[in-house]
């Protein structure tokens, strides 16, 4: 799908931002493995949370699709190796492979895109020693069978947070106490505490101290009976950039402003630009202000840099955002893939080693955007395009469906001018 954005900016409100595709995933598995149904409430596609529904139907649980709401059905292992395919889904696949070693399920795991190729050390060297066996990384399928085993377990802070997340939702169910210790500072903390706050609404009990997460072993995941999924604020943070730009603002419903999720930071960093950010209950309304450069850390919130930077870009001097090492190891580079992005509509940034610096000129040109087949790059290319001086043209936009398939219905309905093209075809 191509999409040619015409210049204009948004305004007006997003009723009820798109549920949390990250609460979705952890929702979904923690259902899957209590001993009762569980309704799911709020519910919002995406290709990901069906990669983690497909995934979990292959494991013996059924799904119920009841308007907004889904009905989760746990049931019995199936005999014999189960195909799992992740899409393109780092979640489910890093989420998915110790639960399915815990249940000694004999799984082969496999994907599209750039899953393969991404990371799993050193969750996989951690899972080879407590029982799983695992066949080579790097190529799908990635067979795995045996049966994991509790105990100790070692993993480094600055990996990726999915890692302690998976094992978190995997360890309890298995005999005997298990411990996590961190190495470092734990990066990305808000999505593990996410994951504990997900496990303590189905009755599982975790302790963390300042190294190390505690998981008593034995325990049976409890249905809650209905579990409500909050907004997304990873979502809403496009939007709230979009107000950002916009003298009329940009208002975002349903979120909870006391939520686990890091993405929240996005409001304090926008108004730490210089936005207007006005907090309701359940809301938020962020507006155009004098927008500056400032320096920020992306240890936590890595899927805020894309559109960050969009707005960095529209500010006045230097930004620096800082730790973004991690962010190469995603759909995409997401150092090269953002540097691409504001540099094709002339913008000004360059990466040194571990920092990203943009230097904004309070305006961008506009032309056409590479997104590398990553929906956050898509989507913050169309925030910027609201206000470049000229048109923005995006191949690939079908992208966002990966994480947000309604992104250009909102985008819209806030009064964004995109018209799909048609898609030229390279010559034989």
């Amino acid at each position: 799908m191509r999409i040619r954005i015409e210049p204009g900016p948004l305004e007006g409100r997003v009723e009820q931002v798109i549920a949390s595709k990250s609460v979705i995933h952890r929702a979904l598995i923690c259902a899957a493995q209590a001993e009762e149904p569980t309704v799911l409430e709020g519910m919002a596609s995406s290709a990901d949370t069906e990669a983690t529904c497909c995934c979990l139907r292959a494991l013996g649980a059924e799904t119920e699709q009841e308007k907004d709401c889904l009905r989760v059905i746990p049931g019995k292992l199936p005999e014999g190796e189960r195909l799992l395919d992740c899409g393109e889904s780092g979640s489910t696949l890093r989420f998915l492979l110790p639960v399915a070693a815990a249940m000694g399920a004999e799984a082969a795991f496999t994907g599209r895109g750039k899953l393969a190729q991404r990371p799993l050390s050193p969750l996989y060297e951690e899972m080879q020693a407590h029982g799983a066996v695992l066949s080579p990384q790097g190529s799908f399928p990635l067979q795995c069978s045996g049966q994991l085993r509790s105990g100790r377990y070692t993993l480094a802070g600055n990996v990726s947070s999915q890692f302690f997340s998976g094992l978190i939702m995997a360890l309890p169910r298995l005999p005997g106490d298990s411990e996590i210790r961190i190495a470092g500072r734990l990066e990305s903390e808000p999505y593990v505490r996410m994951t504990e706050e997900t496990l303590e609404r189905f009755g599982i009990r975790t302790e963390r101290t300042e190294d190390r997460i505690l998981i008593p072993g034995g325990q049976k995941y409890r249905s809650p009976g209905r579990l409500r999924i909050e907004g997304d604020w990873s979502g809403a943070a496009f939007w709230l950039a979009a107000g950002a730009l916009s003298d009329a603002g940009v208002a975002c419903g349903g979120l909870n402003l006391s939520s686990a999720q890091g993405d929240r930071a996005a409001a304090e960093i926008l108004e730490a630009f210089g936005a207007q950010v006005t907090r309701g209950p359940e809301d938020m309304l962020v507006k155009r202000g004098r927008l500056r450069g400032i320096t920020l850390d992306a240890a936590d919130i890595p899927d805020l840099v894309p559109v960050l930077a969009v707005v960095a870009a529209y500010a006045e001097g230097e930004t620096r955002i800082r730790h973004i090492a991690r962010l190469r190891l995603k759909e995409s580079d997401r150092v090269a893939s953002v540097l691409a992005l504001l540099q094709s509509l002339g913008g000004q940034a360059e990466a040194r080693e571990d920092e990203m610096i943009i230097r904004g000129t309070g305006g961008l040109r506009g032309g056409t955007v590479n997104v590398f087949g990553d929906h956050r790059i898509a989507m913050a290319a169309a925030v910027a395009a609201a206000r470049t001086e000229t048109a923005v043209t995006i191949p690939g936009a079908e992208a966002v469906n990966k994480s947000y398939p309604g992104f250009f219905d909102v985008f819209r309905a806030l009064g964004g001018r995109a018209d799909e093209e048609e898609e030229k075809q390279d010559a034989v």
